[in-house]
């Protein structure tokens, strides 16, 4: 499975800082993270995914960087695709990971 692996260790490095324990698991054709079994951000190819709760959406697809997640070639719900331009920062991929995981803990 090709997915952006460089991407992935920046993840991993940025999740040791969590009290949450994360896990991984192999998804889309990618890597995916979970917490408590929910997914909350992962990557296929080379686009990052992340779940979002449903009253942050709107917000998130206004950026020029993020789009709907579409992978079975209509809008996925409560996930979108966020461009490698979009996570360029430790600041920005922090952002993601914390929408991830405020979906996730919304599921439980």
């Amino acid at each position: 499975m090709a997915y952006n692996q460089h991407l992935a260790t920046r993840i991993r490095e940025q999740l040791r800082y969590y009290s949450e324990a994360f896990t991984e698991k192999k998804m889309f054709g990618g890597v995916s993270f979970l917490y408590q079994g929910k997914m909350t951000i992962g990557i296929i190819k080379e686009e990052l995914i992340v779940r979002v709760i449903n009253d942050k959406m709107s917000e998130e697809l206004e950026k020029i960087n993020v789009r709907p997640m579409d992978f079975t070639k209509k809008p996925t719900k409560e996930f979108v695709y966020v461009s490698q331009d979009g996570v360029k920062t430790e600041t920005e991929l922090l952002h993601y990971i914390e929408l991830g995981l405020e979906h996730a803990k919304s599921k439980l």
